[in-house]
């Protein structure tokens, strides 16, 4: 076996095409887009492979494997992240991802190897995998409960055997990543129907969809949401009007106005709900690729409404209203449409982490059922050193 880095011509082409070859006989298997993959690898397009004032540009760097007969056996990337790399002073960590192998120890080891050496020559002592150069939505985390339903949109997919492959190498679970899913013609618990109809009493509430809304109005009201629900969270920077409206406006292709939430208070904004149709269900007809061939298929198949499960992005509450039931009157809200529409069958919920109590309970208490389990791994470059998972949300030291 031997390995080559991956940057243009055969070896980029092999790297992008690996996966292909893994999972010809995987009929759950849904490609990620090329376009986003490679969005990744871009400086132009990763701001986090750019050079700012207050940080220096993060660094990427891809490999593939060759087996003994000349055909792509693997693949990995790895990336140095330089808004978490070096958060922690005593453990700078670095990351691997897109990882694709097949089922055979000794090619993981010598791609494994190859990133954490990559990742030591640039000061780091520990790398997490799979993740991705970019937010935890996307391509972050190995499945490692239930491989028979197809992955919703961004997320990881892999064999059950990558399992092992991390673990025989030596990578532990840093922290899972939980999955709910609820049915979406199921009417919500009575408390939330009952914490609606006292908003739908109260003059100065009013809860409504983004139906007619303009993107302007629609990224500011976000913005001043999420600036305000995250504002005592560990290392938020609140989010630029600019930076709000490109968001929306790189959502407005597959967004669907009806299923995104607000809540306001005399006028103004104090919660979200936000919805999108589940992509996989159109981009598994598009082999991988939102070329103009691909473009033509997603028109037609969001027009056609291929789609019927939606997928949860993002909820927010602003500090003050939280616990108040605003979440629980978004849900309601939402399910009498659902049911009167009957337009989309199931709901799921991105990744909550074991880490954060509080949201699973509020996953359990929309009656959503933890249907598909990821885990982000970690692996110390000291083999000697203790490992000690993410810690628990509000959970005191002993």
């Amino acid at each position: 076996m031997k390995i080559q880095e991956a940057t243009s011509g055969k070896q980029l082409h092999d790297w992008q095409r690996l996966p292909w070859r893994i999972y010809a006989n995987d009929k759950n298997w849904v490609p990620h887009l090329v376009q986003d993959v490679e969005k990744v690898f871009d400086p132009a397009k990763n701001k986090l492979l750019q050079a700012r004032a207050d940080r220096p540009a993060g660094a990427v760097k891809r490999w593939v494997l060759y087996g003994e007969d000349g055909r792509a056996a693997g693949r990995i990337a790895a990336f140095v992240d330089p808004k978490t790399a070096w958060t922690d002073q005593q453990q700078p960590t670095g990351g691997c991802g897109f990882f694709e192998c097949i089922n055979d120890p000794a090619a993981a080891k010598l791609l494994f190897d190859t990133a954490r050496d990559w990742l030591k020559e640039q000061g780091l002592e520990a790398m997490d995998g799979p993740v991705n150069l970019g937010e935890r939505n996307m391509f972050w985390g190995l499945l490692i409960e239930n491989f028979t339903d197809a992955p919703i949109y961004g997320t990881n997919y892999n064999p059950p055997y990558y399992v092992d492959l991390f673990r025989g190498y030596g990578f532990q679970v840093y922290f899972k990543q939980l999955f709910f899913k609820r049915n979406a013609l199921e009417r919500p618990q009575a408390i939330f129907q009952r914490k609606y109809n006292q908003f739908k009493n109260d003059p100065d509430i009013r809860v409504c969809n983004a139906k007619g809304m303009s993107m302007e109005r629609l990224a500011e009201d976000f913005r001043t949401v999420l600036n305000a629900a995250w504002v005592d969270h560990e290392n938020f920077k609140p989010m630029p009007k600019e930076v709000a409206l490109k968001t929306i406006k790189q959502m407005k292709p597959v967004m669907d106005p009806r299923i995104i939430v607000f809540v306001y208070h005399k006028g103004k904004p104090i919660a979200f709900y936000i919805n999108l149709p589940e992509l996989n269900e159109i981009f598994r007809h598009m082999n991988g690729n939102l070329n103009w061939l691909g473009k033509l298929k997603f028109l037609w198949h969001k027009w056609r409404g291929t789609a019927t499960t939606m997928t949860g992005i993002v909820f927010g509450v602003v500090k003050e209203w939280q616990g108040k039931g605003v979440e629980g009157a978004m849900i309601a809200f939402m399910g009498e449409w659902l049911i009167a529409t009957q337009r989309y069958k199931e709901t799921v919920l991105t990744w909550i982490g074991d880490f954060n109590p509080k949201m699973l309970r509020v996953c359990e208490n929309l009656g959503a059922s933890n249907y598909r389990t990821l885990a982000t791994f970690r692996y110390l470059f000291d083999r000697g050193k203790p490992f000690e998972r993410l810690p628990i949300i509000g959970k005191k030291e002993a």
